[in-house]
């Protein structure tokens, strides 16, 4: 697949993740992590049966493991952190600077330089999130951990992705694992922290099921092969 093409079609797929989100509302947020991104390294299981990955093909640097759990895991847990101490708007707002963030971080990578319209886009993205954030009234109804929470979302999944482009080595089956690990992960902050309260309806199942095989499944599959 085109690279760029395989980085829209996982945009479009997360356009559908708050709709999605809010079809299985009730169910917990790390829950709902556990479940979906189970669901997701499924998916990638089940395609290993007819594409059969090479032997030795994960056999891959620690560095690379780390980048790729940390990021995932690591983005959902401090964005379900931010909507739980900030308002959801201001929260999400902040979170999705990490597009600016890549295209300014993007630029320090080999071969590549840092121009002047790089730092004019930057200063506008981030001059319009302050705007929009502070004129609805930043602070109220939310605490400092909600943002600062909200910020490492966007430092976090940046970073993922602008290292994901450095390690074009790892393959994109290594995202699988990297799925799994998220699911055991969320599996244990949800004993944690959560209740469990499963799905009572067949649409709030099927909004899981969809969860997990789109914007928690494939998207990382393939936002992991366009930028790579």
């Amino acid at each position: 697949m085109n690279p760029t093409l395989a980085g829209f079609s996982a945009i479009a797929m997360w356009a559908m993740l708050a709709l999605l989100t809010a079809a299985s509302s009730g169910v917990p947020p790390f829950q709902l992590l556990a479940m979906t991104f189970a669901i997701g390294a499924a998916c990638g299981f089940a395609s290993w049966i007819w594409r059969r990955p090479k032997a030795g093909s994960l056999r891959l640097p620690p560095a690379v493991w780390l980048v790729g759990i940390g990021g995932l895991f690591g983005y959902h847990f401090f964005y379900y952190t931010a909507l739980r101490n900030a308002p959801v708007a201001e929260a999400s707002l902040i979170a999705y600077l990490w597009p600016m963030l890549i295209v300014l971080g993007s630029a320090f990578l080999p071969g590549e330089r840092l121009r002047w319209f790089h730092v004019a886009g930057g200063l506008c993205g981030f001059a319009g999130a302050a705007l929009l954030v502070t004129r609805s009234g930043l602070g109220q109804g939310g605490n400092p951990l909600g943002y600062l929470s909200a910020c490492a979302c966007a430092f976090i999944w940046s970073g993922y992705s602008i290292l994901s482009r450095v390690q074009k080595a790892a393959p994109t089956d290594a995202v699988v694992i990297f799925c799994f690990a998220t699911a055991l992960l969320s599996a244990l902050c949800h004993l944690g922290f959560e209740e469990t309260v499963w799905p009572s309806t067949l649409v709030q199942w099927l909004a899981v099921a969809g969860l997990g095989v789109m914007p928690v499944g494939l998207a990382f599959y393939a936002w992991d092969h366009g930028v790579k």
